[in-house]
């Protein structure tokens, strides 16, 4: 954000002192520049129903798949997988979905294909990050797409993270998987809009 403001207070200067409009006309792009970079990495205060058993949403986004898959870096078996697509225009600052300790971190290297595809969860380079809740465990994987080339995570192995806690993000389109154990009861569907940190995706079983 500092390089596109001083680009932009560059190009504000050298068209006030100097005039002409080919100057005006970079000065204007480059102020665009400069807000639309203010507005992408924006980071909003969040609120919103919190529990131990409450799973909230790490993403602001789509839900654009819900399957039943194999998850065993982690999560040692069978886990429902929640997907949240971001777009350029999304929030992308990354929130825990539950308070507990990180046990996992995992970065690998992958493609960029378009991270709507489910293929993306497993090809994409990623970075995976578990938190043991009490007696559950989630995982929530991180996924770059086709522009987003880089991902940031604040998660060290052993601290204790709070649930709506930011955790990181990922810049520009891409994708966050949230990975539930066996039991869970989702409160969201296909297709709807989340709010990370806000809005919740599910309830953890019962003891």
């Amino acid at each position: 954000m500092a390089l596109f403001t001083v680009v932009a207070a560059a190009l504000v200067t050298n068209a006030a002192f100097n005039g002409g409009p080919v100057r005006w006309a970079l000065a204007v792009l480059g102020l665009l520049l400069a807000a639309w970079c203010y507005y992408f990495f924006r980071d909003p205060e969040r609120t919103g129903e919190r529990g131990d058993r409450l799973v909230v949403a790490p993403a602001d986004g789509k839900v654009v798949l819900i399957n039943e898959v194999d998850e065993p870096a982690f999560m040692g078996g069978r886990s429902t997988r929640v997907s949240i697509f971001m777009n350029v225009f999304s929030v992308h600052v990354n929130r825990y979905p539950v308070s507990g300790t990180v046990r996992y971190v995992n970065y690998a290297r992958g493609k960029f294909r378009n991270a709507v595809t489910p293929e993306s969860s497993a090809e994409n380079e990623q970075m995976s990050v578990g938190v043991e809740s009490g007696p559950y465990r989630v995982l929530v994987r991180q996924i770059a797409g086709l522009i987003a080339r880089r991902i940031i995570t604040y998660s060290r192995d052993g601290e204790r993270v709070a649930q709506g806690d930011r955790m990181g993000l990922i810049r520009f389109g891409s994708r966050v998987d949230v990975f539930l154990p066996p039991g869970a009861v989702l409160r969201v569907r296909l297709g709807e809009q989340t709010a990370a940190g806000t809005t919740v995706l599910a309830e953890l079983p019962g003891a």
